[in-house]
C-alpha cells in the first residue's frame, strides 16, 4: 500500500517491540519515517533498514522538547517502561520517571508537532495505550496510571485537532510478545509467589478469551490504518486489541 506516500511519521521507541512494528507498517505504507529511541544503534539499524531517519533522543529530558518543533505528519506516542510493585514498596522516583515518559513527554510531543500538522490540515497522532489505560490491575500503580493519563490527554488531542483535519486515537493491546513483556515475567513470578512457565497462563492471559500473546506487527497493523486517509473519521476513540480482556 502506498496510502502515506508524501507522508512523515515520528516512531518513539521504535528501534523494538511495537514501535519497530510501526515504523515498519508506515514506511511500508509509503511515509517516510523517523525512529526515534534512547538505544541509538538500534534506532540507526532500523532506520537504514527501512530507509528512514534515526533520532537518539530521551524523553526524559523534557526541558529540550519543551522548545521542539516537529515538522511530522503522523506521530507515534509509543516509548514506555513497566515496574512491578505493590504501592507501599513503589518507589517515589520510580513512579515520577514513568509519568514523565509515558505522558509528559507524549504531551511535549504532540504540542511540538500540532503546528505543522495544522497548517497542513492533516495530521494523526497514535497514542500506544494499552488495556491498562482502561483496566486496572494490581502491582502496576504507575503504569496504569500513566495509560490512564494518556487516553485523557489522546481525547483532549482529538477534540482541538477536529477542526484542522488532526485525529488522535489510542491503541489499547494486552500482553504482546515484546521484551518489555519477557521481562514482566520475572517480576511477575515473584510477585505473585508462582512458577515463571505459569505466569502466562494464570497472570498474563487470564481474563483473555483468546490465549494468545498479542504480535507487534497486528499493533502495527492497526497504527498503520490509523494513519491512513481511509480513518479520517476516526477520532477520540481507544481501540483494544486486547483479546477480550476489556468484554468482561
Amino acid at each position: 500500500m502506498t496510502d502515506l506516500d508524501g507522508r512523515t511519521a515520528l516512531v518513539t521507541g521504535g528501534a523494538s517491540g511495537i514501535g519497530a512494528a510501526c515504523a515498519r507498517e508506515l514506511a511500508g505504507r509509503g511515509a517516510s519515517v523517523t525512529v526515534a529511541d534512547i538505544d541509538d544503534v538500534g534506532a540507526k539499524d532500523l532506520a537504514q533498514e527501512i530507509g528512514g531517519t534515526a533520532w537518539a533522543v530521551d524523553l526524559l529530558d523534557v526541558e529540550a522538547l519543551e522548545s521542539l518543533q516537529l515538522n511530522t505528519d503522523i506521530l507515534v506516542n509509543n516509548a514506555g517502561v513497566q515496574s512491578i510493585s505493590e504501592i507501599a514498596e513503589f518507589p517515589p522516583e520510580r513512579f515520577r520517571m514513568m509519568m514523565t515518559l509515558m505522558v509528559e513527554a507524549p504531551f511535549l510531543l504532540i504540542r511540538a508537532a500540532l503546528p505543522h500538522m495544522y497548517r497542513g490540515g492533516f495530521g494523526r497522532v497514535i497514542n500506544i495505550s494499552s488495556v491498562h489505560g482502561l483496566r486496572a490491575s494490581p502491582f502496576k500503580v504507575a503504569y496504569v496510571t500513566a495509560k490512564h493519563g494518556l487516553e485523557g490527554l489522546s481525547k483532549v488531542t482529538a477534540l482541538e485537532g477536529g477542526p484542522h483535519g488532526v485525529t488522535s486515537n489510542c491503541i489499547n493491546p494486552g500482553y504482546v510478545r515484546t521484551p518489555l513483556v519477557t521481562k514482566q515475567i520475572a517480576d511477575q513470578a515473584k510477585t505473585h509467589g508462582i512458577p515463571d512457565d505459569q505466569v502466562i497462563t494464570k497472570i498474563l492471559l487470564k481474563e483473555s478469551a483468546v490465549k494468545r500473546l498479542v504480535e507487534p506487527e497486528e499493533v502495527g497493523a492497526l497504527a498503520g490504518w490509523l494513519a491512513s486517509p481511509a480513518a479520517g473519521m476516526v477520532t477520540g476513540a481507544s481501540y483494544t486489541m486486547d483479546g477480550g480482556w476489556s468484554a468482561r
